[in-house]
């Protein structure tokens, strides 16, 4: 069994408190071989076929998913604002407190990068230019947000058992006053980057800092439709009495509410996350459960991998449809509406400008089983038809061969019946009857 060890660097001697990492039948390499051949098979020809990396809105992720991305390990995601504890959390879970690998802290704003903890043979530091560079990493799409962004990226790699299994990102603090294009790059084009990706996004704050400003309001609209996979940490618990934590535990959900308009909300973990010991009169005993509880829930994430993986690109390929639908409705529009006399130009530019008028987007709801609330914006289109011409696409049904058969057939039968007969026969393995263990619960 690969375990989690997490070293207190307060205590004479070392404590292992394993997550179960082992080896189960849920990340066998067959079912990752063929999860990658339907992608390159049914999905990606669409992809490519009506430019799908050219769409860029928040709903959709305009990207193919490519190969790293699709082998990469779980990705946990830290945000929050500036000093709230975010690389002490990373460190405590980790293990690096008091060693040569400890990631900065400090009171003041410390963390100005984007620091990606990785697995490595040795311990490590590897420039954004050589990470984006490294096609076989899943980082070589951050290229794209230009070079003040990647002097703004750095790669952390060490040998680590739990690292092995999940890649921590550490992410710049939020300060609400600072304006946002102060920053040199796209903050939240690049946060959103991450969010698409991430299995589990722990979003902290500490009793101080509970304020909300435009560039939290931001990030929480950006992770609409991904709330499962949202965790509120209320760090540096302990230093609060019991009586004044729960008025911030109040305080935190009264902030979060207007963020969060789900009927369930997050979980909310509330605990003092670093190796020293709480502090005295303070609510313990709480504490002890709620770290026993995050490591719960860290280590579903890991043991779920592969099951996320396929569910990911199952999502991705009805994106995908969803997308080439619309440019195949938009083209028959055009096609209907053109006449001899028309200038082309002007036909296409009155339907991308108000496709409502010409029901491009009711008429995909009324004949095609799609949701109305997977649906892109329809200003993206604007976007995606201005840099690409109507000449460069060809319908739907142009795309089928006498052998190869049509590519939406392909698509619809990937999301409708390989993709879940693959996540049916995923097994979850033997599995290991350990439980993760923290300082409380020793060996």
């Amino acid at each position: 069994m690969v375990t989690l060890i997490i070293l207190l660097s307060n205590m004479s001697s070392c404590h292992y408190f394993p997550i179960n990492t082992s080896n189960s039948l849920s990340l066998s390499p067959a079912a990752m071989k063929k999860l990658l051949n339907i992608y390159h098979a049914a999905i990606q020809p669409m992809e490519q076929a009506f430019k799908y990396n050219e769409l860029r809105q928040h709903e959709v992720t305009g990207e193919p998913a490519s190969y790293g991305e699709i082998t990469s390990k779980p990705m946990v995601l830290f945000l929050g604002p500036w000093s709230v504890g975010k690389s002490s959390m990373i460190n405590y879970l980790l293990g690096l407190h008091g060693t040569p690998q400890e990631l900065y802290t400090g009171a003041e704003p410390t963390t100005s990068e984007y620091t990606v903890i990785m697995n490595g043979e040795k311990f490590r530091s590897i420039e954004g230019i050589v990470m984006a560079a490294d096609s076989s990493r899943s980082f070589s799409p951050l290229e794209k947000f230009g070079q003040g962004f990647l002097e703004r990226l750095v790669g952390i790699e060490m040998p680590h058992k739990l690292l092995e299994r999940v890649t921590f990102v550490d992410t710049p603090g939020i300060i609400e006053n600072r304006k946002q294009q102060e920053r040199g790059y796209p903050y939240n084009e690049v946060c959103q980057w991450f969010i698409d990706r991430a299995d589990l996004i722990f979003q902290v704050f500490d009793p101080t800092k509970l304020d909300v400003g435009g560039e939290l309001e931001m990030l929480f609209r950006q992770m609409k439709g991904r709330e499962s996979q949202i965790r509120l940490i209320l760090n540096k618990a302990d230093s609060l009495s019991t009586q004044n934590l729960m008025r911030v535990y109040g305080a935190l959900f009264w902030s979060m509410a207007p963020l969060i308009n789900v009927t369930e909300p997050p979980r909310v973990y509330v605990s003092s996350f670093w190796p020293q010991d709480y502090a005295a009169d303070t609510s313990r005993e709480l504490f002890m459960k709620e770290e026993t509880s995050l490591l719960d829930d860290l280590n579903q994430v890991i043991e779920n991998q592969m099951e996320n993986k396929i569910a990911f690109i199952r999502q991705h390929g009805i994106r995908v449809r969803i997308h080439a639908l619309l440019v195949d409705r938009y083209l028959q529009t055009y096609y209907d509406k053109l006449g001899w006399f028309n200038d082309p130009y002007e036909v296409f530019k009155d339907i991308v400008n108000d496709p409502d008028k010409h029901y491009i987007f009711k008429s995909i709801l009324a004949k095609t089983n799609v949701s109305k609330f997977d649906l892109p914006n329809k200003e993206a289109y604007q976007d995606f038809f201005g840099v690409n011409p109507v000449s460069s696409f060809k319908q739907l049904s142009s795309h089928c061969s006498w052998t190869g058969g049509c590519l939406l057939e392909k698509l619809e039968r990937a999301i409708s019946y390989e993709l879940p007969a693959l996540l049916s026969s995923v097994g979850k393995g033997p599995g290991c009857e350990e439980k993760p263990k923290n300082r409380w619960r020793k060996q």
